[in-house]
């Protein structure tokens, strides 16, 4: 609300500031030509009917704006001149009140219009500078968001590689793995620790600013819960649900995992049962949608994030914002077993990214 407030205030401000120079120039030039004083009274309606007709323009230029060219082009200048007819009618009728002999120069109602043509050209050129302004802010949002997604991205890298370089992690992969040689399973134990092996070299080789394709994404957790499942056996179900369109369109890197992270130690670990993960995804109205659910106990008042997995699931909402703006919105559902995550932000192809 103070953003909005401010950016109101910056409006009227430089709004008052054009005007007040149009009729501080008028007056000039009124100074110059060696006009009489009453043509003050007529710069001065000129400006105030200007500031209030050209107002409206502000409305015009927000929905033009994210128009394609040609609309916006071809509405702008029709605006333009419908402000300028209006705003002539006052400043014609000031003049001629003001200077009664000039009413023998006119021939017609129509000359009320007089000038319409030439004040167009203002009115282009204010709207001009709205769309200048508003191209400037941003481009610096635009920038501010940029620089918040970085230092967001390599803060989730870090987060990443301190659990990969977790005592705890590394021990339990490495029981298990000590586990299959003991039972002379060598084969398995060498699988186990090529995938390890493979899987700290992506999270430490991988860019957190680069996109990767949800294919690419998936390879990725499977080096991961490869290496769970050597921990938990047949207590972990993984299910994958991916559409081949969805398979091929970007995302951010690294953003699933704290969510399978958060449905292993929530309901899987502490179950002897154990449990099942679902990772879903499919494209629906240019918009790619991921989830991540499992049959755990769910959390308790989930829309709130109250307990341990709010933290990444609140990491994950703000990246989406960062990057998505609106357009990036996370939910959170518990599912009567279980709990529910789901993603929802742009399609994105490597053709759109490249271009």
């Amino acid at each position: 609300m103070n953003l909005q407030k401010n950016r109101n205030l910056t409006f009227w401000a430089l709004h008052a500031m054009g005007w007040s120079a149009y009729g501080l120039a008028q007056y000039a030039g009124a100074l110059l030509y060696g006009k009489a004083i009453a043509y003050t009274k007529v710069i001065l309606i000129a400006s105030l009917t200007g500031f209030i007709l050209s107002s409206w323009l502000r409305l015009l230029c927000r929905q033009l704006w994210k128009q394609p060219p040609a609309v916006m082009i071809g509405f702008g200048l029709l605006g333009a001149y419908v402000t300028a007819l209006a705003w002539r009618i006052p400043v014609n009728l000031a003049y001629v009140t003001l200077f009664p002999q000039e009413r023998m120069h006119m021939v017609g109602w129509v000359d009320y219009f007089g000038g319409t043509m030439s004040s167009t050209y203002l009115m282009v050129c204010w709207m001009g500078l709205y769309f200048g302004f508003h191209y400037y802010e941003s481009m610096q949002a635009q920038r501010e968001a940029t620089l918040r997604h970085a230092a967001l991205a390599q803060e989730a890298q870090l987060k990443m590689l301190r659990y990969q370089l977790n005592p705890h992690f590394l021990f339990n992969t490495l029981n298990a793995i000590s586990t299959l040689i003991l039972d002379n399973r060598n084969s398995v134990a060498n699988s186990a620790v090529t995938g390890l092996s493979e899987f700290l070299r992506y999270t430490l080789d991988q860019d957190p600013m680069k996109k990767v394709t949800v294919a690419q994404e998936v390879d990725a957790l499977n080096l991961y819960l490869e290496i769970e499942k050597l921990r938990f056996g047949n207590r972990l179900t993984i299910e994958f649900a991916i559409d081949a369109q969805a398979s091929t369109v970007l995302m951010p890197s690294l953003l699933l995992q704290p969510l399978i992270e958060n449905a292993i130690k929530y309901a899987v670990s502490p179950r002897e049962q154990g449990g099942k993960i679902r990772i879903g995804g499919h494209v629906t109205g240019g918009m790619l949608q991921l989830e991540v659910s499992d049959d755990g106990p769910g959390m308790v008042n989930a829309p709130r994030l109250t307990n341990g997995r709010g933290v990444g699931i609140r990491n994950t909402c703000e990246r989406l914002q960062v990057l998505y703006g609106e357009r990036g919105t996370v939910q959170v559902h518990n599912t009567e077993p279980g709990l529910r995550v789901a993603l929802t932000f742009p399609a994105e192809s490597v053709a759109q990214l490249a271009a």
